[in-house]
């Protein structure tokens, strides 16, 4: 009896576990008034080791704040023959819409 118990309860936290499971769909687009202000002179420290590629700032939209400035930071690609592509924003009807930066191969 104990041994049915068990796995029944097994089964149950299984099933619980898999049910939070789902996959997440893409970022929530964001759409900002006309147009970011202008990309500002940023000075990258120096780098921390020869791997490491430069991702630059970029401006983010918040709602009540207006833009914020997010700096740009050294990271290492996924890969050795991988660039970055900065991000950008994009024109989408009456405002701006934020495109992700990301890594590509060569």
């Amino acid at each position: 009896m104990a041994d049915i118990a068990r796995r029944t309860l097994l089964a149950g936290s299984v099933g619980a576990l898999l049910s939070g499971c789902v996959a997440a769909g893409p970022p929530p687009v964001v759409t900002a008034p006309p147009p970011a202000p202008p990309i500002p002179v940023e000075v990258a420290p120096a780098q921390p080791g020869p791997a490491y590629v430069w991702v630059p700032g970029h401006w983010d939209w918040r709602r009540r704040g207006g833009y914020a400035w997010v700096p740009g930071y050294w990271a290492v690609p996924g890969a050795p023959a991988q660039v970055w592509v900065p991000g950008h924003w994009a024109p989408r009807g009456a405002g701006y819409v934020w495109v992700e930066g990301r890594w590509r191969h060569r």
